[in-house]
C-alpha cells in the first residue's frame, strides 16, 4: 500500500452517507430534443462557449506539439487502423480466445445483449457480494448503459471516483467530452460544487477552500480516500481487451483507476466487445497513439493491466461483462463499422468548430462531438428526434479525420447516415435485418435532391437553368423561402455569376483569349 495511507484509519460509512449520492440524469434519445434545437440554446450560453474554447484550444494545441515528435505517426495511425479492421473482421473468434483466456485465469466472463441485460448482471454480482456500494472508474460503457441509475434503483451506491466524473455527479450533471467529462465547468463552479455537495455523501470539502487547482484537488483526493479503503466491489470499464492472454488495460491520469482495480475483494468489468485486440504487439501500437491524441502525454502516468485473478494480489473476484448493445449491428454496415475504431481518445471533439460553439449536452448522448455523431444513430439507431439529427450535427471540415488516431473517416459516415435518415433503406437492428422508413421533416430535402439528380442527368435542362438563373439574378431573394429558411438562416446566399461557367467556357475558349 502507498505511504500516503500509512496509519490512515479504517472509514465507518459517515451518517449522511445513508443516502443515495447524487446521480447525473440519464440519456433518454426519446425525451431530448433534436441537436438543432439544444446547440441554439447552447450557442447563447456564453461561460460555456469560454469554457469549450480555452479548454479545446489548449488541449488540441498540446496534441499537435506531442504528435509532431513522432516521425513515423502516420505509419502508426496506419498499422492502428488495420489492426482495428482485421480486429473486426474476425471479432467472433477473437472474442470466444479472449473468453477462454479470462476464464483459464480465474476470471468469469458474462455476454450482455443490450444495456438492460448487461444492468442485471451487475446488479445482481453486486447484491451477491452482500454490498450497497461500489467505486468506479470512468468507463463510457457503463454511462452508455445507465448502470449508476440501474444499481441506485436497487439500493446500491456507485461512487465515481474520477476527478472530472465526481465533478459531474456531484453537481447532478452529465457528461459533456470523453475525455473532460467536465470540461464545461470553470474552476469557480466547481468549488462551488464541492462546497455545496461534498457533505451531503461524504467527508465535506474543507473550510475556506478557494478556486485554485491544487487544493480543488485536494479535496477531492481526500473526499475519495475513505470510499477507497471502505470499498468491497469496484467497476471498471477498459480501453483494451487483450484476446491472447484475456489481459485486460485501463489507462488514465490520476491513479484512482489504481486504487478501484487493486484495492477491492471484487472487480467488475464492463467493456464494450470492440475494445478487443489480439495481442501484445498490437496493444503496442496504441499504448503509444491514445496518450498523445488524447492528454498530449508520450505515454499514461498510470497504465494498468491485470489477467484474471491472482492469490493475496489484488481482487479475490473477477467478472468481465461484454457488452454489445448494438454494436453487432453496427458491424453490419461496411461503411458504418468504421467508427467501432474508436479508442476514446477525443482528438475529433477538440478540433470539431460545432462542438466547441454547442458543447457536449447538445449531442444528447455520452459520446459527444463527431464521434458521437456517427456512433450514437447506429448504436441506437436513428428513431428519435436526437439520434436522426446527430449526422447533421457537422460542418464536413474533415478535420476530425486529420486527427483520428486510427483513420475513422467521420465525414464519409456523416454523409452515408445523412443518406440513411433522409431514404430510409436496409439496416440491421437487433441482429435482425429491416428496411428503415425515411425520418420525419426531410420530405422537402428528398424533393430537391431528386430534382437536383434529374438536373445534372439531363445537360440541356441544366443548361437552360442556369442562364435563367443569372438572368434573373437581381430578384432573387436574399433568404429561401419555405424549409429553405433552416439554411439560409444561418448562412448568405451565394451570388451568382453574370454569366453560366460553360457560357462563360464557350465565349472564351476555356480564358484562352485573355478574357476573364
Amino acid at each position: 500500500m502507498s505511504e500516503t495511507f500509512i496509519g490512515m484509519p479504517a472509514f465507518p460509512p459517515p451518517a449522511h452517507a445513508v443516502f443515495p449520492p447524487p446521480t447525473h440524469a440519464a440519456f433518454s434519445p426519446s425525451d431530448l430534443p433534436a441537436f438543432p434545437e439544444a446547440a441554439r440554446e447552447a450557442v447563447h450560453n456564453a461561460t460555456l462557449r469560454g469554457n469549450l474554447r480555452h479548454a479545446t484550444h489548449t488541449i488540441r494545441a498540446k496534441r499537435a506539439r506531442a504528435v509532431a515528435e513522432l516521425s513515423d505517426w502516420d505509419r502508426l495511425r496506419e498499422a492502428g487502423r488495420v489492426i482495428k479492421d482485421h480486429t473486426l473482421r474476425h471479432l467472433d473468434r477473437y472474442l470466444v480466445q479472449l473468453e477462454e483466456s479470462v476464464t483459464a485465469a480465474g476470471g468469469t466472463v458474462h455476454w450482455a445483449a443490450d444495456a438492460d441485460e448487461a444492468n442485471r448482471i451487475v446488479t445482481e454480482l453486486v447484491k451477491a457480494t452482500g454490498e450497497s456500494e461500489v467505486v468506479k472508474v470512468k468507463s463510457m460503457a457503463t454511462q452508455e448503459i445507465g448502470l449508476n441509475e440501474a444499481l441506485q434503483a436497487e439500493g446500491i451506491r456507485a461512487y465515481e471516483t474520477d476527478l472530472a466524473e465526481l465533478i459531474v455527479q456531484l453537481g447532478r450533471d452529465r457528461p459533456s467530452h470523453i475525455l473532460v467529462p467536465a470540461i464545461h465547468r470553470n474552476r469557480g463552479e466547481i468549488r462551488d460544487i464541492f462546497r455545496e455537495e461534498m457533505g451531503r455523501w461524504g467527508r465535506p470539502a474543507p473550510e475556506g477552500l478557494t478556486d485554485t487547482p491544487a487544493e480543488l484537488a485536494e479535496a477531492a483526493r481526500l473526499h475519495l480516500r475513505e470510499k477507497f479503503l471502505r470499498a468491497k466491489v469496484g467497476i471498471s470499464g477498459a480501453n483494451f481487451m487483450v484476446a491472447e492472454t484475456g489481459t485486460l488495460v485501463v489507462v488514465e491520469s490520476e491513479g484512482n483507476g489504481r486504487m478501484c482495480l487493486t484495492l477491492p475483494e471484487t472487480l467488475i468489468s464492463v467493456v464494450g466487445i470492440e475494445k478487443t485486440v489480439p495481442s501484445w504487439q498490437d496493444l503496442e501500437v496504441f499504448l503509444q497513439t491514445l496518450p498523445r491524441s488524447s492528454t498530449a502525454e508520450r505515454m499514461n502516468p498510470y497504465t494498468s493491466m491485470w489477467t484474471g485473478t491472482t492469490d493475496e494480489d489484488g481482487p479475490t473476484a473477477f467478472h468481465l461483462v461484454l457488452l454489445d448493445n448494438g454494436r453487432t449491428d453496427t458491424l453490419a454496415d461496411q461503411v458504418g463499422r468504421q467508427a467501432l475504431r474508436c479508442i476514446r481518445c477525443s482528438a475529433c471533439l477538440n478540433v470539431c468548430p460545432v462542438y466547441e460553439r454547442a458543447g457536449g449536452h447538445a449531442y444528447g448522448s455520452v459520446y459527444p462531438g463527431p464521434i458521437g455523431a456517427i456512433l450514437s444513430p447506429q448504436l441506437r439507431g436513428t428513431g428519435s428526434e436526437i439520434d436522426a439529427s446527430l449526422p447533421y450535427a457537422s460542418s464536413l471540415c474533415g478535420a476530425c479525420y486529420e486527427v483520428c488516431p486510427v483513420a475513422i473517416d467521420i465525414p464519409e459516415v456523416l454523409v452515408h447516415l445523412r443518406e440513411r435518415v433522409v431514404q430510409g433503406g436496409p439496416a440491421v437492428r437487433q441482429g435482425n435485418k429491416v428496411v428503415l422508413r425515411p425520418a420525419k421533416g426531410h420530405a422537402a430535402e428528398r424533393v430537391a435532391m431528386r430534382a437536383a439528380r434529374w438536373a445534372f442527368s439531363h445537360p440541356g435542362a441544366l443548361r437552360t437553368g442556369q442562364r435563367l438563373a443569372s438572368r434573373t439574378r437581381r430578384l432573387h431573394p436574399r433568404t429561401l423561402p419555405g424549409p429553405g429558411r433552416a439554411w439560409s438562416a444561418t448562412r448568405d446566399l451565394p451570388a451568382l455569376p453574370a454569366e453560366p461557367f460553360r457560357d462563360w467556357w464557350q465565349r472564351t475558349k476555356g480564358g484562352k483569349d485573355g478574357a476573364e
